[in-house]
């Protein structure tokens, strides 16, 4: 019998400061550009002081990318551009500076940490750091059977909410989430049809590299049998995870829910992650309040998951290749909101407006004639 009861986090997470938000509303009134004029960037900006409980708002110092890693079986079926079992070496490019995730590390100066919840790979090829949390090999195939045991899904979960702590005590202020997978996207197109309630089609995209229209519609078949297996357990979200996820996605959700609770501010990246947190929006629903949706990936299920947390993307690239890319791409836009918010001037009170002194009238010039001026001599 688990211990583990998703209910509590109802009562831990509460909203971001709304007292606080309204001071920064206030003083972002009183800057010397006129509120609205930088758009998003005051939203941005407002959201932050909330999160931060300060006003003005802290800059964004300890960013850090956090990607989950596995393998899913249903990968078997042909739903991706990449082979099943192949996102070991993913994670060996991303810690080899290969990947976009790891340039834009680098360019902004943003650690990268890779956890392995269920690489389908030898756990000696990778660092110790990377697999010390691996609950399995490869995540079970989601048409035909369950991904993860329920003790495997407890422990993936636990290891998110402990990530999530880790990263908090560690001072991190932000966190770009992401994934690093191969089926992933089927996975998580699973998780927001159920938890959405709409067929397969309505969900079902390209993934990161394009699958061609064979590839696609293998993708929202497997979908579309593994959504048979995910509506009898949608009562219980880590059933469901346990069921149709996997241990990358239910540890990833443990990790958005314990960021909630530790009022750590995260920024999702793509499908995969609007999947999870969908997820854990159904455990706690105060807890998207803590989240930044980063870019619009065209993923039909990304955007569907959006939709229903109310969380508007800040870009519109159309970045598929996921591994929080995406993510990072947003991050200066974040940090730009707080330094604005924070480094503005405000506008002089009134009672500091200097006075201007009038200036006198000139002098009228010597011998100067007064009214109409004299006829001149005969």
């Amino acid at each position: 019998m688990s211990s583990l009861n998703l209910d509590d986090f109802t009562d831990l997470i509460e909203r971001p400061d709304g007292g606080i938000r309204r001071d920064a509303e206030a003083r972002r009134e009183r800057q010397i550009v006129p509120p609205g004029a930088l758009g998003r960037l005051d939203d941005l900006g407002e959201w932050l002081a909330a999160a931060q409980s300060a006003v003005p708002v802290r800059p964004i110092e300890r960013p850090r990318v956090v990607l989950f890693a596995g393998d899913h079986g249903v990968a078997e079926l042909g739903v991706s551009a990449r082979p099943a079992g192949s996102a070991g070496e993913l994670v060996r490019e991303v810690l080899e500076g290969g990947r976009p995730v790891s340039v834009l590390g680098r360019r902004l100066g943003v650690p990268v940490r890779i956890v392995d919840m269920a690489l389908d790979c030898d756990p000696e090829a990778l660092p110790e750091d990377v697999v010390r949390h691996r609950v399995r090999r490869g995540s079970g195939r989601i048409d035909v059977e369950d991904a993860l045991t329920p003790e495997e899904a407890e422990a993936a979960f636990r290891a998110g909410v402990a990530l999530a702590d880790e990263e908090a005590d560690s001072g991190t202020d932000l966190v770009v989430l992401g994934d690093v997978s191969v089926g992933g996207t089927t996975a998580a197109g699973v998780l927001v049809a159920a938890l959405c309630g709409v067929d397969a089609s309505v969900v079902t995209g390209r993934g990161g590299l394009a699958i061609d229209d064979l590839a696609w519609m293998r993708k929202c078949a497997a979908i579309r049998d593994a959504l048979r297996r995910a509506r009898p357990v949608l009562g219980d979200q880590l059933q469901l995870l346990a069921t149709v996820g996997g241990a990358d996605l239910t540890a990833m959700t443990g990790f958005l829910l314990q960021s909630a609770v530790r009022k750590m501010p995260v920024v999702l990246d793509g499908v995969v992650t609007a999947a999870c947190a969908l997820v854990a929006q159904r455990v706690a629903f105060r807890a998207p309040d803590w989240w930044l949706a980063a870019h619009d990936s065209g993923e039909p299920g990304q955007a569907k998951a959006l939709d229903r947390m109310a969380l508007e993307p800040l870009l519109t690239h159309g970045v598929t290749v996921g591994e929080g890319a995406g993510g990072l791409l947003a991050l200066p836009l974040v940090q730009a909101a707080a330094a604005l918010a924070a480094e503005l001037p405000e506008k002089p009170k009134e009672s500091e407006v200097p006075e201007v002194p009038e200036e006198p009238e000139a002098p009228e010039a010597p011998g100067a004639a007064v009214g109409p001026e004299a006829p001149a001599e005969q």
